[in-house]
């Protein structure tokens, strides 16, 4: 939340116009200063300011009816064990005029309203603001430090410092004695996450609650201690406002504020947060999931992937996803009389015909790409198969990769239907655990597919179920010419794909 201050200072919207933005969540996404996304039997919840908040079945469909008593601003929620410890801030943020705040901490064995151990326990404080300190007591973020199980909370706003302190992770309370640590300034809405031997301090800087006219963005420190110092990639201290920036406005979405690590294994890792408005929504403020990448040690915000038509490429060799068909040749600008292996036999040289290296005897003409109608027409009209082969931009390589409404999804995301280009013939997982494209989608599960950015950029792709088998399968390049299904190995380039928009 923001100092009542800040509303009246000039402001600057952050509209980057972006074709690669795809569309927010599915469903009733609204809701601000959004907790870390939880996971609790297999549904994700999210809460927000003034109580209450989202609940999902699949990360992607969201509606109201996440319960937290208490009122209050900018909650955060983290799995301690078998619990659920959450905390938000009562007051402060320059609401009811002052910036006297509270942040208080509560445990629940469950977040599902519905089960019969839904219960939160009485709710303690364990960091405050007096209204003329330095420090506003609101917007909290929570740490299980994963190295020595060490718990962490985060706090404040642009009225003053963003200030750490240690909380007991079996009873959520303030750690007797621990006095709190300056750790930034000009930010709010703060987050803690740790990476390869560095902690990130994550802030949201810029106006908020303006609606399209709010300037939050989020940025970025990084040390090799909890405490601090925070640098950004310049080596400015965030205790001097530094900040390197990792997401901002872009194409509808307005704002973007409140980080939260959503990390979903095997080299998958996304982050929430809120846009203050929506553009296509009436400017609502709403919830977004995002991949996070990294780069050169520094967090990125990734885009969701979007319909289109690809060429879709494998890591392991380079080679292009295609359909396991005859190749047909394309019209060469001279052809050679003979050919042996990859070299004319009338190259340059004495007696050797025109040459390569000549200039052309006429004007140059552009020489289109093969259509589809030119090399399908001794096709199988039944099931084909697939393989992988030479990088061509040939029609049995093209796919178009669109969303299918209603089939659900996962977060961040739809399923989506991969089809050859200018066709119905759809890819599809067989009960083998190998591909095949069938001659026309039907939305069948194993038509359904999941694609997933990775924290290094590349994707992964898997169906949403392989048929007669539970297991979580990806396409993968387990050898040079022939793609599977197989168990996802992030420590290897077989499962990582590109795509390359056509």
């Amino acid at each position: 939340m923001k100092s009542s201050k800040l509303f009246a200072a000039a402001v600057v919207a952050l509209a980057c116009e972006s074709s690669s933005q795809a569309a927010a969540l599915n469903g009733e996404p609204y809701i601000h200063d959004p907790s870390t996304i939880a996971i609790c039997d297999g549904k994700y919840y999210t809460f927000g300011t003034g109580g209450g908040g989202l609940i999902s079945d699949d990360g992607w469909t969201w509606r109201g009816g996440a319960v937290r008593p208490g009122g209050g601003a900018a909650p955060d929620v983290l799995k301690i064990g078998d619990r659920y410890l959450v905390t938000y801030g009562a007051t402060g943020g320059g609401l009811g005029g002052g910036h006297s705040g509270r942040i208080l901490t509560m445990w629940n064995k469950t977040l599902d309203p519905q089960s019969p151990d839904f219960k939160y326990s009485e709710p303690v404080v364990v960091a405050s603001s007096d209204g003329l300190e330095d420090c506003d007591a609101i917007d909290p973020s929570l740490l299980l430090d994963p190295n020595d199980g060490r718990l962490w909370l985060t706090y404040g706003t642009y009225f003053g410092y963003i200030r750490l302190v240690e909380l007991d992770p079996k009873t959520g309370h303030r750690v007797e004695g621990n006095e709190p640590v300056n750790i930034a300034i000009d930010c709010e809405a703060s987050a803690l996450i740790y990476r390869d031997g560095w902690y990130y301090l994550l802030g949201t800087h810029g106006t908020c609650c303006d609606g399209a006219n709010s300037t939050y963005n989020i940025r970025v420190g990084r040390s090799k201690k909890v405490t601090g110092p925070y640098l950004d990639n310049m080596g400015m201290d965030m205790l001097r406002g530094g900040g390197k920036l990792v997401v901002a406005a872009s194409g509808r979405f307005i704002g973007p504020g409140h980080f939260g690590l959503l990390d979903l294994g095997d080299g998958v890792q996304k982050f929430s947060c809120h846009y203050e408005a929506d553009l296509d929504r009436s400017g609502r403020s709403v919830l977004d999931i995002r991949p996070l990448l990294w780069k050169d040690g520094w967090p990125v915000a990734g885009d969701n992937f979007q319909d289109g038509t690809y060429m879709i490429q494998s890591e392991r060799g380079g080679y292009a996803l295609e359909l396991a068909v005859d190749s047909v040749r394309m019209p060469n600008f001279r052809r050679p009389r003979e050919m042996s292996g990859p070299v004319a036999t009338n190259a340059p040289g004495p007696g050797g015909g025109p040459g390569w290296n000549r200039p052309p005897a006429g004007p140059l003409t552009s020489v289109p790409h093969q259509t589809l109608a030119e090399v399908s027409t001794n096709w199988p009209s039944g099931e084909i198969g697939l393989r992988l082969g030479d990088f061509m931009v040939r029609p049995h390589q093209q796919w178009t990769i669109t969303s299918v409404t209603n089939a659900g999804g996962y977060p961040g995301s739809p399923y989506f239907k991969i089809t050859l280009a200018e066709t119905g013939r759809a890819l599809a997982a067989t009960k083998d655990a190998e591909l095949v494209t069938v001659p026309e989608f039907t939305g069948a599960p194993e038509q359904l597919w999941r694609i997933d950015q990775l924290t290094d950029g590349t994707y992964r792709i898997m169906p949403k179920a392989v048929p007669g088998s539970n297991e979580p399968l990806v396409l993968a390049a387990p050898g040079v010419s022939t793609p599977s299904l197989t168990r996802f190995d992030p420590k290897s380039d077989k499962c990582r794909w590109t795509f390359n928009k056509l």
